[in-house]
């Protein structure tokens, strides 16, 4: 119970998980922006941005688990598969934002292809801690307050009245 208990003190408010996000997602975000153009000298900028999505996408989880959202420990197979999810949408949002610069401009400079990269990623971003707050990492946070709740007595008398259920009811229902 003590472990249910620290673990729902430890799940941070809006403000701090949003500063938590920005801190540990931006940095792993900057450093794979860098990492995206060192890589795209050697292959393909598409293939060397989903190879440095998926390698930042596990690290930030992991950071978000135990950082960000306060989940108490490391993230499981489903947070990990949920926010590969969010981050294949904000892989689409950054592929999206560097096909429309290089249509506008034969040769963009590097400084302005990492404006655009960060700018795209930025927003992308804003809506995956969205997502992660509200889906991946919520049932942690709600599964350790519950663990909370129920581990104190509770006495209650709860009443049931019996409703029609037969298949016109519920297709009227529906």
């Amino acid at each position: 119970m003590e472990t249910a208990q620290s673990q729902q003190q430890a799940a941070p408010g809006a403000f701090t998980a949003f500063a938590r996000f920005v801190l540990c997602g931006g940095g792993v975000g900057l450093a794979s922006s860098f990492a995206v153009a060192g890589l795209a000298s050697w292959i393909p900028w598409v293939l060397a941005n989903a190879l440095i999505t998926v390698a930042s996408t596990l690290l930030a989880t992991e950071l978000h688990a135990r950082f960000t959202f306060g989940a108490g420990g490391r993230a499981t197979w489903r947070q990990h598969a949920q926010s590969a999810g969010s981050a294949a949408a904000a892989y689409a949002v950054t592929c999206v934002a560097m096909l429309v610069l290089q249509q506008l401009l034969a040769a963009p400079s590097a400084v302005l292809e990492q404006v655009v990269y960060l700018s795209a990623s930025a927003l992308a971003g804003v809506a995956r801690f969205a997502v992660l707050r509200l889906v991946v990492f919520a049932r942690s946070r709600s599964q350790a307050a519950a663990t909370v709740r129920t581990a104190r007595p509770v006495h209650a008398t709860v009443a049931r009245a019996s409703a029609p259920t037969g298949p016109a009811v519920l297709c009227r229902a529906a």
